[in-house]
């Protein structure tokens, strides 16, 4: 069975952050997101690995490469 789709709220809940983190994430870190029409949604299995991969703990003052 396929994974559900998760809302940025469920997302944020799921990661125990607030739904503002979530969104600077996709922003500023590449957040695994998905916009379908204008809502964003999430595969808790795609994020889960970005997470374990350190995307939510890289640096705000990397250089760019």
């Amino acid at each position: 069975m396929n994974e559900p789709w998760l809302s940025a709220d469920d997302i944020a809940v799921h990661l125990g952050v607030t739904k503002d983190t979530v969104y600077t994430w996709i922003a500023d870190k590449g957040m695994p997101a998905h916009k379908i029409g204008r809502l964003w949604k999430f595969q808790a299995g795609e994020v889960d690995e970005w997470v374990r991969r350190g995307g939510s703990a890289a640096s705000d003052n990397a250089a760019p490469t």
